[in-house]
């Protein structure tokens, strides 16, 4: 059986550092037996991937495009529970993933978008990646990132 960044490493990705806050507040917080993560956005390396509002049309992110980067949020949400936990293989179960899409006015494929990250934790995560979901589409998002993605688990001491 292989391990979460086994996983990972056979989709070309590794847990990266965990992103710095870009306000008060910490990545990721475990309180009993369940680690939340601070939304997380789309960031690589200390850089945002992309800005501006997801739809159709000229200026805005394709809705393919931010469900790749709804996967990174994922993966930077990943790493932000690692730096809690200390090994990915103490998650017991994905539980909850919330995610926010700055959307245009006529925009409406919100859950396609988040599924980016669904996947992304169901591949990583197995059977243990299955869980409860919101895909909200709002005005603006910080920095003004097309996506945020929050993630809860519960892990074992």
């Amino acid at each position: 059986m292989s391990t979460v960044e086994e996983r990972l490493s056979e989709l070309g990705l590794t847990v990266p550092e965990v992103v710095a806050p870009v306000a008060a507040y910490v990545p990721a917080l475990r309180t009993g037996n369940l680690v939340f993560t601070s939304g997380q956005l789309p960031m690589r390396d200390g850089n945002l991937e992309a800005t501006g509002k997801v739809g159709d049309g000229h200026g805005l992110v394709p809705a393919a495009d931010a469900k790749e980067l709804a996967a990174l949020c994922a993966l930077n949400a990943i790493a932000a529970i690692k730096s809690v936990v200390g090994d990915l293989e103490k998650v017991t179960q994905v539980v909850k993933v919330v995610g926010f899409v700055a959307s245009d006015p006529g925009f409406t494929g919100q859950p396609a978008v988040i599924n980016g990250a669904s996947e992304l934790l169901g591949t990583a995560f197995g059977d243990r990646g299955a869980h409860a979901r919101s895909a909200v589409g709002v005005a603006a998002l910080p920095l003004n990132a097309p996506v945020e993605v929050e993630v809860t688990v519960s892990i074992a001491d």
